[in-house]
């Protein structure tokens, strides 16, 4: 008997005096031990199953079922104390964003007594005892001090370990897991996951892992749950449905992420937005279909049901056949470097930072950069990759003039940094722009979009004109690809991936040398990852900029880079082609970054997860306690 089932399991919403489906007729069954995973899109119904699942559903949304029982108890016709007392219990919940999960006005130990307090009647030292018990379990170092932390002075990859150690606290029968690694570094991923399957291997504990991304899916789950608008579209055993997808929705995913190895192919873009929830109610025939590069007349007639695909493998497609015919060209290798002058040259850069513990604690100095040199031609992307923490982001702010360094030179297109004249700042600027991590802090909601993309063009005592900013507006959405009416929106009216593409123009309105693009494609859907590295391609071969690619993704710096530097606790370890790094890594660090990426093939096994995989991957290596 299945621990948990569902049968024709439909969420609703409220929206406009309509009730729109959110997921549709969804069947599941998950065994005791087992791991499920959900897979989709940004808003194709993979978190809003785990929300119902765990009645955590936002205002305005609603559940029905024939069927939603978990251990034998109906869970949507239990009494509600009953339900109450599974839930943290029985049930428990991985959220996707451990900062905002997280109380910042309590101690990490506040947080951990008030839950283990609920789950019994144990005295205060007793409690103590297990939390520190809880932490050890997870790896986290130093669990005394972490207990004693405040949410916010601990990394995030800590703050997610806190959150798991709390989710088995109980021992568990199901956990839900949304989304646990988004937007984390390769390393601290990996000791992420290897730590849930830990812990889910040592309780038998049924895992529900909901997730974006495929070649992580293919090495921890079981079964696959493939999600497009609400309903399932593809399901069957996790590495035959990603190794042989069925539905060319999966082919599709599958191909819009890069890859590590073998010949570079272009990433499959798809077309448009998966249809909104209004929208839903006026298709006709698969779901897919608008999007699809198979698509017939025949697959707007009827939505399909799910037609067998090979042994417990299933895909809702009448073209089965034709979904592994669905390929990528071959992508030629990127630019190798202009010859002449570098337009960056870095020498013997260093950047301390004074922290200070508490408010009467001694400051004590951190290095943040730590004598790094390198050069960057015109016309050359150049990746930076590392673990957080390791410097990344400081020597962006120091190339664009965010930070002073501390010592050693940064020269820009033959001037030297060092002057701080109006005049050379004002150089700085029209030579190097940047691209920041999150647009939706990055662009100020009061200003249309016509007006960020024109900001740098209001130079103090040099305003253009009106209508020279109107021109330049518009010809900065077509570099980008957004349509002309996009320039009247606010940020809030636009998707993720057009708020980066904004993003993106802002910083290339005043045709600067060289972009500095932080983090840019950072816990992005693969599809919307696709758009933007495919437009990245383009406005490199059209505009001719060099580009400093920070990055977490080694398979998106594979793909858009012909250099890498690899830092580590401040300095430059490591750099050269990337090819030539990326085949045969010789520092450790960047042998522990190779290792800690999910192989693209599906069927191989993932080093990260082996039992001799390396203190940088088991999870023992716990980062810096500040």
């Amino acid at each position: 008997m299945s621990l948990l089932t569902a049968q024709s399991l439909t969420v609703t919403a409220r929206l406009g005096g309509e009730t729109v489906p959110v997921i549709d007729n969804l069947d599941l069954a998950l065994d005791e031990g087992a791991i499920l995973g959900l897979v989709g899109e940004s808003g194709a119904g993979k978190s809003m199953v785990g929300r119902a699942i765990a009645q955590l559903l936002p205002p305005g949304f609603a559940v029905a079922a024939a069927q939603l029982e978990f251990a034998g108890g109906d869970l949507l016709r239990m009494p509600a104390e009953r339900r109450r007392a599974l839930l943290g219990r029985d049930i428990a919940f991985v959220p996707q964003e451990p900062l905002a999960a997280l109380n910042p006005v309590f101690t990490v130990g506040q947080q951990v007594d008030d839950h283990l307090a609920r789950l019994d009647a144990s005295s205060s030292a007793q409690r103590r005892g297990e939390a520190l018990r809880l932490l050890d379990r997870a790896h986290l170092p130093h669990p005394g001090d972490v207990l004693e932390r405040y949410p916010h002075q601990l990394s995030g990859g800590m703050c997610q370990r806190v959150l798991i150690a709390l989710a088995f606290a109980s021992r568990p029968r199901l956990v839900i897991a949304d989304e646990p690694t988004t937007a984390l570094d390769v390393t601290i991923q990996a000791r992420i996951v290897r730590l849930i399957a830990e812990m889910q291997r040592q309780h038998a504990t049924a895992l529900i892992f909901i997730t974006h991304d495929l070649r992580l899916a293919a090495q921890i789950c079981d079964d696959i749950l493939v999600l497009y608008a609400g309903r399932v579209i593809e399901r069957g055993p996790a590495r035959r449905l990603l190794s042989q997808p069925a539905h060319p929705y999966t082919r599709c995913l599958q191909l819009a992420g890069p890859t590590m190895a073998g010949p570079r192919r272009a990433v499959q873009a798809l077309p448009d937005r998966m249809p909104g929830l209004l929208g839903l109610k006026d298709l006709r025939g698969c779901r897919f279909a608008p999007r699809c590069p198979n698509v017939i007349a025949e697959c707007t007639l009827a939505d399909p049901p799910l037609l067998p695909a090979g042994e417990r493998h299933a895909a809702a497609c009448i073209r089965v056949a034709s979904t592994l015919r669905i390929r990528s060209p071959d992508l030629a290798a990127p630019p190798s470097p202009s010859p002449g002058s570098p337009l960056i040259a870095v020498a013997n850069l260093t950047k301390r930072f004074a922290q200070r513990r508490g408010l009467f604690g001694r400051a004590r100095e951190v290095v943040a950069v730590d004598d790094v040199s390198f050069a960057l031609a015109a016309h050359e992307f150049v990746g930076v990759v590392g673990e957080s923490g390791s410097g990344k982001s400081t020597l962006a702010r120091l190339i664009v003039g965010l930070e002073r360094p501390s010592a050693g030179r940064i020269v820009i297109a033959g001037r030297d940094m060092a002057d701080e004249t109006a005049q050379a700042r004002r150089a700085r600027i029209r030579t190097v722009q940047m691209v920041f991590q999150d647009p939706r802090s990055a662009l100020n909601p009061r200003r249309t979009v016509a007006s960020i993309v024109t900001q740098p063009m209001e130079v103090r005592g040099q305003d253009a004109p009106r209508q020279a900013r109107r021109e330049r507006a518009d010809a900065l959405l077509a570099e980008i690809g957004l349509p002309p009416e996009t320039a009247l929106r606010y940020p809030h009216q636009l998707s993720g991936g057009q708020r980066q593409r904004v993003n993106i123009a802002r910083a290339l309105c005043v045709a600067p040398k060289v972009l500095v693009a932080d983090e840019i494609v950072s816990g992005l859907d693969v599809s919307v990852q696709a758009q933007l590295l495919n437009l990245l391609v383009r406005l490199r071969d059209e505009l001719g900029f060099a580009m400093l690619f920070i990055s977490h993704d080694l398979s998106v710096v594979r793909y858009l880079c012909s250099r890498v530097l690899v830092m580590w606790r401040g300095r430059i370890v490591e750099q050269g082609p990337t090819d030539a790094i990326f085949a045969d890594p010789r520092h450790p660090h960047t042998r522990a970054l190779m290792a800690a990426v999910p192989p693209d093939d599906a069927t191989a096994p993932w080093k990260a997860l082996a039992d001799d995989a390396g203190p940088a991957l088991t999870a023992t290596n716990g980062g810096n306690l500040a």
